[in-house]
């Protein structure tokens, strides 16, 4: 039965050598570009920091992916932590991000898309109900998977994970296939955007009356990452 710390160490292996043949970032043309968050030009992307200037440290997080998250703040039972080119220049480039996802008892990470990335999931701890949901027609492809499984979500699909554990927390580690994926959380999108969608069209598209779609609105959609 492996430990904790090896599925640990074999997850963060797999997030960074599955990205060579998932990578949706333009390739490299030189050995690195670390992000230079301070320059004034505006690219797709970041630019780079001058070779010259960059040491060691530019590819070092200390992240502590290793250390469990606190889920009890979140109003859905969990927390991510993103390691993306934000927070880690040295990304750059590379097309390659982390994330941990610490689910409380019966927490879910609630369905989203990554509009730039696909994402590989190794789960570290407990059991999860995770899927993803197809384009038009929607079809559902979801699965039971317990630690050490591993489970695929293609790139821009709406997916999520639920720990199905009422007295246990959960954790999982995911790779995604950008540097930067980005999230788009569905419920936050379609209820809590800024100015907010016509509740005629929300009302229309739901099929329900407007007081719903107003009190929906109405709620603090919350952001589980971090």
């Amino acid at each position: 039965m492996a430990s904790s710390s090896s599925l640990f160490i074999f997850a963060t292996i797999l997030a960074l050598v599955s990205w060579q043949a998932t990578a949706y970032d333009p390739s490299p043309l030189q050995d690195f570009c670390v992000a230079d968050m301070k320059s004034p030009v505006q690219v797709n992307g970041f630019p780079c920091k001058d070779p010259m200037a960059v040491n060691p440290d530019d590819f070092f997080n200390p992240a502590m992916l290793d250390q469990p998250r606190d889920t009890m703040k979140s109003k859905v039972g969990s927390n991510v932590t993103n390691i993306n080119v934000i927070n880690f220049p040295g990304l750059n480039t590379l097309g390659i991000s982390l994330a941990r996802i610490d689910y409380g008892p019966l927490g879910v990470n609630t369905p989203h898309i990554h509009p730039r990335a696909s994402e590989l999931l190794t789960v570290l701890e407990g059991t999860l109900y995770l899927g993803f949901v197809t384009s038009n027609p929607n079809r559902l492809f979801s699965k039971v998977v317990k630690k050490g499984d591993v489970f695929v979500f293609p790139k821009a699909m709406i997916h999520f994970q639920m720990n199905l554990a009422h007295d246990k927390p959960a954790a999982a580690l995911s790779s995604l296939s950008s540097q930067n994926p980005g999230v788009i959380t569905i419920a936050n999108a379609v209820f809590g955007s800024k100015p907010p969608i016509s509740d005629d069209v929300l009302a229309r598209a739901f099929q329900v009356e407007k007081d719903l779609i107003h009190w929906l609105q109405s709620q603090f959609w919350e952001n589980n990452n971090y």
